[in-house]
């Protein structure tokens, strides 16, 4: 959420969102899911999908600069190995399993 704020962020890794498509615009939220009777969601401002790719979610241990995505994710000085590690633990998710890349640019806030 910090990293979408300060635009730091332009990948997002999905197991699922599989019918995204370049071009798609959609609305960066705060909690998507999980809201609590009498909670709203926080609109975070408006992306557009520049690139969507199935790939396995430990191929980032094997870019050339592993330490850039990463950084696309947000998480600038992590180990590649850390972050899939995160990633699959948030999850419920085994390191070969196919997740979606999502790359994206800002466009304006709400």
């Amino acid at each position: 959420t910090e990293q979408v704020r300060a635009r730091a962020k332009t990948v997002t890794r999905r197991f699922g969102w599989w019918f995204l498509k370049p071009g798609d615009v959609l609305c960066a939220v705060e909690k998507g899911m999980g809201l609590k009777k009498g909670e709203k969601v926080v609109r975070l401002g408006l992306i557009r999908v520049v690139s969507v790719r199935r790939e396995s979610a430990s191929a980032i241990c094997r870019y050339a600069t592993p330490n850039v995505e990463v950084s696309k994710e947000g998480f600038p000085g992590m180990l590649a190995s850390a972050f899939v590690g995160m990633l699959c633990k948030a999850n419920g998710k085994a390191a070969d399993d196919d997740v979606n890349r999502i790359e994206f640019e800002y466009l304006h806030t709400p």
